[in-house]
């Protein structure tokens, strides 16, 4: 009997890594939709006992101590409300977000990068409204050339987005796996079909 407590003790933390616990905000919305505000199991538990989150949804497994048994939450909400960033933070992964995953000349969804519209050897700068998602070939034919000398052109012209637009955005791209209890909270602000 010891020796099954042991394997069930090294094999359960590894499987337990599997329940991680969606937080939302007080307003009941995701903090993020892309990434995805996730917890591990063991952050959403430790929320719990410091009375900073109440528990929406629970997986039917559960973790326990020498006196308490608690099941594993799967969706969180935080009794203190955060307040949502007014300014989009201009990082490689935002920048693919706003552009969709995909090439802003050809349309191509596979080895992205970035590209700078008007060259920075002509004086382009990196910012929002220079820099455009691009795929490999693309980027290496436009190379330090204007649009106009490569003979390519934008699917989109290039922008600063608002943290409504990337949220609305992100939505779009679920991650690979989604609980069932998160489904409600994840899409109940969309516009339903008629």
């Amino acid at each position: 009997m010891d020796g099954d407590f042991r394997q069930d003790f090294v094999r359960e933390p590894a499987t337990l890594r599997q329940f991680p616990a969606l937080v939302l905000n007080a307003d009941y919305r995701p903090l993020s939709y892309y990434p995805l505000s996730l917890w591990p199991w063991q952050d959403a538990i430790k929320a719990v006992w410091l009375d900073r989150v109440d528990i929406v949804a629970a997986y039917d497994q559960s973790v326990h101590s020498q006196r308490i048994e608690m099941q594993i939450p799967s969706v969180v909400v935080l009794k203190d409300y955060v307040k949502p960033r007014k300014r989009v933070a201009f990082t490689r992964f935002n920048l693919f977000l706003r552009d969709e995953f995909c090439c802003q000349y050809c349309g191509a969804r596979t080895d992205l990068t970035f590209d700078h519209v008007v060259p920075r050897a002509m004086g382009g700068v990196t910012s929002w409204e220079n820099v455009v998602a691009a795929c490999a070939p693309c980027n290496l034919r436009k190379g330090a050339k204007s649009l106009h000398r490569s003979g390519l052109s934008l699917n989109r012209r290039p922008m600063r987005p608002d943290p409504q637009q990337l949220i609305n955005i992100g939505r779009r791209f679920p991650p690979n796996h989604l609980h069932e209890s998160w489904v409600d909270f994840l899409y109940w602000d969309t516009e339903l079909d008629a």
